[in-house]
Order: C-alpha cells, then sequence, then structure tokens
C-alpha cells in the first residue's frame, strides 16, 4: 500500500489531469475524419500567397559560381602611398621555399597506393577463380591432350597468383611505409583519407 503526503496528492492529482486531457484530445481527434482534415490543408494552401522566386546556383552568373581565391597578403590591394614606404621583404621572403608535400601531393601518393592494392587483389581474386575452375575442369574424365593443355594452364596460373601475392603483399608493405612516413612528416591524418 502507498502513503502519500499532501505533495503526493498534488502529483497524482497533476498525472490524473494530464492522462484525462490526453485522452479527451484523443478522442476529439479521433471524431474527426482524416479526409476532412485534408481538405482544410488543401484549401489553406490554395488561399496562402504564393512563395517567392527560388534562387539556385544555376541563377548565378558562370563568375559567381566559381569559388572565390583565398585572399592572402600578396592578394591583398596595396594602397600606393603604403608601398612606397614600406620596407623590401628581406630576401628569403622574397623567394618562399615550394613544398610539393602538400595534401594533394600526399592524396594522390595514398590513392595511388591503394588503387594499384585494390587491382592486384581483384586479379588474385580472379586468378583463384580460374585455378579452382581448371581444377574442377582436370578432375573430369577427359582425353589426354586436353587433359595435359588444361593442367599446363593450371599450372600457370597458379605461378602467376604466386607472383601477384607477392604485389599485394609489396603494396600493403608500401601502405604503411607511407603511413608512417607522413606521421613522422606531422601530416594530418585526414590527408591520407
Amino acid at each position: 500500500m502507498m502513503h502519500l503526503n499532501s505533495g503526493g496528492r498534488t502529483v497524482v492529482s497533476a498525472v490524473a489531469a494530464t492522462l484525462l486531457i490526453v485522452f479527451a484530445g484523443a478522442r476529439a481527434s479521433a471524431q474527426t475524419p482524416l479526409a476532412e482534415i485534408a481538405k482544410k490543408e488543401a484549401d489553406r494552401r490554395k488561399a496562402a500567397p504564393p512563395a517567392g522566386k527560388v534562387y539556385t546556383a544555376k541563377d548565378l552568373p558562370a563568375s559567381a559560381q566559381k569559388p572565390a581565391p583565398p585572399v592572402t597578403s600578396e592578394t591583398l590591394p596595396v594602397h600606393p602611398v603604403a608601398a612606397a614606404t614600406a620596407d623590401p621583404p628581406p630576401a628569403e621572403a622574397q623567394k618562399p621555399e615550394v613544398d610539393a608535400r602538400n595534401e594533394a601531393w600526399w592524396k594522390d601518393r595514398i590513392m595511388g597506393a591503394r588503387g594499384e592494392l585494390r587491382r592486384n587483389e581483384i586479379f588474385a581474386e580472379a586468378l583463384q577463380s580460374r585455378i579452382n575452375a581448371l581444377t574442377r575442369e582436370y578432375a573430369l574424365p577427359i582425353g589426354g591432350a586436353k587433359r595435359i593443355a588444361v593442367g599446363e594452364q593450371r599450372a600457370e596460373a597458379l605461378t602467376e597468383l604466386g607472383r601477384v601475392k607477392e604485389e599485394v603483399e609489396r603494396g600493403r608493405k608500401q601502405i604503411a611505409d607511407i603511413e608512417e612516413e607522413a606521421r613522422k612528416a606531422g601530416v594530418p591524418p585526414g590527408w591520407l583519407r
């Protein structure tokens, strides 16, 4: 049995009132047919003023569709008086060191290695399928010359599969080496995705 103090009675009363309101609302909405609600919404939409024109990127001129170049101190216009009175930049600032190892370079490098690895993995799978088919064919009761030809094809495919598996391992090592080199160079991990 539950004992309630005066504060507990208030909570029970509030819960009861809330349930009564919820049930009354559900009953009232159940009495309104869905078709009537849909008709009212359609009428409201017809009476509403038309929406304004929606502009998309296609509505912009071609010059506005291209992203703006980044603003740097070199691209900002310089006032003629300020340019005449400014000190010339130091010699090392005049010749910035060009680092070819930017984000694009790292992405191209890792994507090339991953692409080559994926091609070799697919080729290895195809060779394995071919070897399986040749093995099944070799097991069939076939004539001597055909059996010899199938056996030779199977042996060639096995040799090629061994070579491709070495390429796959070399590709995995190359990717690991690139990731390690990038880590040591302080390259953000997002550049290698």
